[in-house]
C-alpha cells in the first residue's frame, strides 16, 4: 500500500546523504580545519542556520509546547530565555569568538581556544576540556539517537515493534554525511534542516488559524472538568522559580561548544551581523511558533493528549490532522530534521575534541593533516558506536545516563561560559583563572544539582555560572599579570579591521 508520508521520509534522508557525499568528494586531500571547522569559510546564511539547528533539537517540536500543554505558562520563560540568550550570545560572543580563535593561533576547537589564548605550554587545561566533551558529547549523542527512533517510530508505521531497528536507521543516516564531510556536510544540512524546521513550525499555527476558525474565547487553558489543571492548578500563574530559571537557560549559550564553533568558522568577521539577523529573527519566530502550537493545543486536543501522557505529540496531531499524507510526512520530517542536527554536531565536536586536544598534542605530536582527519573519522565511527549502545540499552543504568542529559546544558554552561565571555572581554584573565572558573563552575553546578535543585526549584546553571564567573575574577587578580604574548593575542583580536583577511 502507497505510504506518502514513507515517501516524503525517504526523499530527505536523500538529501541529506547526498550532501553528506558531495563534500566528501569536493574536499578530498583537505585537512582537518577543513574537516572540523569547514577551512573557516562558512557563509552568513549556512552559520546563522546551522548554529539554530544543532542549537535546538526534537525538543523544540515535541518536549517543549508539550511542556506548555501541560505545565502551563511557567513553562514559557524557558523559551524567552534560550531567545534572549541566543540574541546575546551573536550580538556580543560571536563575533570576538570568531577574530580570537583566529587570533590565538587559528584555533579550531574550543580547548584549543582556551590553550592558545593564554599562549600556555601546559596542555592541561585543553585536555580535561577536550575529556569533558568527549564523554558529555558521547551521552548527548546517544539521546539524539533516542529521539529520532522515538520520532521513526511514531511516524513510520512499518517500523512498529522496531526499536533497534528504527534506531540502527537514524544512527547511520547522521554518520554517513558526518563521516564523509565533516563540518561542511554537517552545517549544509543543518541549513536545510534550520529552514524546514520553520517552515513547519509557522504552517500549523497559520492554518488553523485560518481554516480551523476556533471560538477564540476557548483559547485558555482550563477545560470544564479540570483535567489540564490537575497537572498545574493554575496554569496561568508564573513563579519566581519560572522566571529565574528560564531566564538561566540563555546563560547555557555561552559555553555551548557545537554552537560557539559555527560562530569561529564564520569566513569574515563582517560577516557575523547578517548571520546574527537571520538567527535571531529564525530563534523568535521558531520558539514563539510553538508556543502558539501549545496554545492551540490546549484548545483541540488537550484534554485527550494530556489524559494519555503524550502531550509531546501535539505536533504530529496537528500535522497528521491538517495536511495531506505527503505534506504530513514532510513536516513530521522536521522533527527528525531537528534531533539529527543536534545529533551531528555533538558526534563531530566530541570527535574534533579527542583527534585535536588529544590525540595530536600528546600522542602524536607530528601526525599530518591526512592523519588526524582520518582519526577523525574513526573517532565519529567509535563514539557513534558508544552512543548506540547507550541508547539501545535497558534498564536502571541507561535510563540514569540519560537523565544526565537534561543536566548537561547546565553542566557546559557553568563551566566554560563565564571563561569564554571573560577571555572575549578582559584582557586581565590568566590562564590560572580559567582554569578556576572551569573547575569551580562545573563542581557547584553538579553540587547543586545534587543537594538544592529540587527544594529550591532554581536551574542549577544560575548558581555555578556566578560562582565560576567570580572565581575566574578572583584568582586572576591574585594572580600575575598576563604576559606580554597573551595581551598580545588580545590587542590582535580587537584591533579595527582585524578577522577581514
Amino acid at each position: 500500500m502507497f505510504n506518502a508520508e514513507l515517501l516524503a521520509f525517504i526523499l530527505y534522508f536523500a538529501l541529506v546523504l547526498g550532501i553528506g557525499l558531495f563534500f566528501f568528494f569536493r574536499s578530498k586531500g583537505a585537512g582537518e580545519k577543513d574537516y572540523f571547522l569547514g577551512g573557516r569559510a562558512m557563509g552568513p546564511w549556512v552559520a546563522a542556520m546551522s548554529a539554530q539547528a544543532s542549537d535546538m533539537s526534537g525538543w523544540l517540536l515535541m518536549g517543549f509546547p508539550g511542556s506548555i500543554l501541560a505545565f502551563g505558562m511557567g513553562k514559557v520563560w524557558i523559551g524567552i530565555g534560550l531567545a534572549l540568550g541566543t540574541i546575546a550570545n551573536w550580538i556580543f560572543v560571536a563575533k570576538r569568538l570568531r577574530n580570537f580563535s583566529a587570533a590565538a593561533n587559528d584555533s579550531i576547537t574550543l580547548p584549543q581556544y582556551l590553550k592558545n589564548r593564554f599562549a600556555a605550554k601546559n596542555p592541561a587545561l585543553q585536555i580535561i576540556c577536550a575529556i569533558v566533551f568527549l564523554v558529555f558529547f558521547t551521552i548527548y549523542v546517544a539521546s539524539s539517537f533516542v529521539a529520532g527512533k522515538t520520532v521513526l517510530l511514531k511516524v513510520v508505521p512499518q517500523l512498529e515493534g522496531h526499536d533497534t531497528l528504527a534506531l540502527a536507521i537514524f544512527a547511520l543516516i547522521i554518520i554517513a554525511y558526518t563521516f564523509t564531510g565533516g563540518f561542511k556536510a554537517v552545517c549544509w544540512t543543518d541549513f536545510f534542516q534550520g529552514l524546514m524546521m520553520l517552515i513547519a513550525l509557522l504552517a500549523i499555527p497559520i492554518i488553523v488559524l485560518l481554516f480551523k476558525d476556533p471560538d477564540m474565547a476557548k483559547l485558555s487553558f482550563t477545560l470544564s472538568d479540570g483535567t489540564i489543571n490537575a497537572f498545574n492548578p493554575n496554569p496561568f500563574s508564573v513563579s519566581w522559580q519560572d522566571i529565574v530559571s528560564g531566564l538561566g537557560w540563555g546563560l547555557g549559550y555561552f559555553g555551548m561548544p557545537h554552537i560557539l564553533v559555527r560562530f569561529m568558522s564564520i569566513k569574515k568577521a563582517s560577516l557575523v551581523k547578517k548571520s546574527a539577523t537571520v538567527a535571531i529573527i529564525w530563534v523568535i519566530l521558531s520558539l514563539g511558533s510553538a508556543i502558539i502550537i501549545a496554545i492551540l493545543g490546549r484548545t483541540f486536543y488537550g484534554q485527550e493528549l494530556v489524559e494519555a501522557g503524550l502531550q509531546e505529540r501535539i505536533f504530529i496531531r496537528f500535522a497528521s490532522d491538517l495536511f495531506p499524507p505527503f505534506i504530513a510526512g514532510i513536516l513530521l520530517s522536521a522533527i527528525v530534521a531537528a534531533a539529527m542536527s543536534t545529533a551531528d554536531s555533538q558526534l563531530l565536536v566530541a570527535s574534533s575534541s579527542f583527534t585535536s586536544d588529544i590525540y595530536k598534542p600528546v600522542f602524536r605530536k607530528n601526525a599530518s593533516d591526512k592523519e588526524v582527519l582520518w582519526v577523525g573519522r574513526v573517532v565519529v565511527l567509535i563514539v557513534a558506536a558508544v552512543a548506540f549502545l547507550i541508547a539501545s540499552s535497558r534498564g536502571e543504568g541507561a535510563a540514569a545516563i540519560m537523565n544526565m542529559v537534561e543536566n548537561a546544558w547546565g553542566g557546559f554552561g557553568a563551566a566554560f561560559g563565564p571563561v569564554i565571555i571573560l577571555s572575549l572581554f578582559w584582557k586581565r584573565l590568566t590562564y590560572k583563572g580559567a582554569i578556576a572558573g572551569v573547575v569551580c563552575g562545573a563542581v557547584v553546578d553538579v553540587v547543586w544539582l545534587l543537594t538544592l535543585s529540587a527544594s529550591t526549584g532554581v536551574y542549577e546553571i544560575v548558581p555555578g555560572f556566578l560562582v565560576g564567573l567570580i572565581a575566574c575574577v578572583v584568582v586572576s587578580l591574585l594572580d600575575n599579570a598576563p604576559e606580554k604574548d597573551v595581551v598580545a593575542i588580545f590587542e590582535k583580536a580587537t584591533a579595527p579591521g582585524y578577522g577581514e583577511e
